[in-house]
C-alpha cells in the first residue's frame, strides 16, 4: 500500500473578495495547479482562512453535494431557497444542490478557518432532485475519546448528515506523541489533511515502514487490503481531517482534467 504525500506547493491556491479569503486546495478545480485533480466521489476540497471577514456573492451550483465545515470563527449562508443562517466552530452547512440553487457566503473572524468540500453523486440523477439546505451544530456529531485522541464523525456511521455520494469524514485530534489507528477497507481510498502539527504514518502490518508528514500536507492512500493506518503525532498536538471514499463507483464521474 503506497502512501502519497503532497505538500502545500503541490496543492492549489485561491482567493476571494480581494484576498480577504485565502484558500489552500488539496483538490482544486481544473487549471488551478493541484496535482490531485479528484479522488472518486471527492471532487473538490478547499481550506479557507479569513483574518477578519470575507464575502463571496451569490453564485449558482447544480448536482454536487457541498459541505462547509467550520474549524474556527463563523460561516454565514444565504440562498435562493430563502435560507439565511450562520454556524460556528465545529458546525456544518450542507447543500444538496440538485436541479440548481444559488448561494452567497460570508466568512467571519477573527481568524475564521473552514473547509468547503464537494462530493459527487450520480450527476444525471442528482439533477432531477430538488435542492436542499441543512445545518448542523458541533454538538450534533458523535465524538469518541480514546487514549490520547478524540475522533469526531462528520460523515458516516451515527453522523446526523445523510448524503447520496459515498463518502465518510472524520475530524481527529491526537496529543503529542500519542497514536491513533484508523481502519481502511479494501477498494476504498483514504485522504487526510494535517491542519495542525505533523507526525508519522504507517500501517498495522508494516509498523516499521513509516512516512513522515508535516503541517499542511495532504495524504492519499488507495487500500489494497484491510488493515489499520497508524498515525503518530509529533512533538505538537496533531489535528487531521480524514475523508474516505470508494476507489471506483458504478456511474460516470464528471470529467476533470
Amino acid at each position: 500500500m503506497q502512501t502519497l504525500v503532497y505538500g502545500p506547493s503541490l496543492q492549489a491556491k485561491g482567493a476571494f473578495d480581494g484576498g480577504k479569503i485565502t484558500e489552500q486546495k488539496p483538490i482544486g478545480f481544473s487549471g488551478e495547479g493541484a496535482v490531485v485533480k479528484r479522488v472518486s466521489t471527492l471532487f473538490y476540497w478547499a481550506w479557507a482562512h479569513s483574518k477578519q471577514e470575507g464575502y463571496i456573492p451569490l453564485h449558482p451550483h447544480q448536482a454536487f453535494e457541498i459541505m462547509t465545515y467550520v474549524v474556527a470563527g463563523k460561516a454565514e449562508h444565504g440562498d435562493t431557497l430563502g435560507t439565511r443562517s450562520s454556524v460556528g466552530a465545529g458546525g456544518v452547512q450542507m447543500m444538496q444542490t440538485g436541479s440548481g440553487v444559488s448561494h452567497e457566503e460570508r466568512f467571519v473572524g477573527p481568524d475564521m478557518e473552514g473547509f468547503q468540500i464537494w462530493f459527487e453523486p450520480n450527476i444525471q440523477e442528482a439533477l432531477t432532485r430538488q435542492p436542499t439546505y441543512t445545518q448542523y451544530e458541533h454538538e450534533a456529531f458523535p465524538i469518541v475519546q480514546g487514549s490520547g485522541y478524540s475522533k469526531k464523525t462528520v460523515l458516516g456511521e451515527n453522523s446526523p448528515i445523510s448524503i447520496v455520494a459515498d463518502a465518510r469524514m472524520w475530524d481527529v485530534e491526537v496529543a503529542p506523541g500519542a497514536v491513533y489507528q484508523h481502519p481502511v477497507v479494501k477498494d476504498r481510498t483514504l485522504t487526510a489533511l494535517a491542519i495542525r502539527g505533523g507526525g508519522t504514518w504507517s500501517y498495522s502490518d508494516l509498523p516499521a515502514n513509516q512516512t513522515t508528514f508535516a503541517h499542511k500536507d495532504f495524504i492519499l492512500v488507495r487500500a489494497d487490503s484491510v488493515q489499520d493506518v497508524v498515525i503518530t503525532a509529533g512533538d505538537e498536538p496533531l489535528r487531521m481531517i480524514l475523508i474516505d471514499v470508494p476507489t471506483a463507483v458504478d456511474y460516470p464521474l464528471y470529467p476533470k482534467r
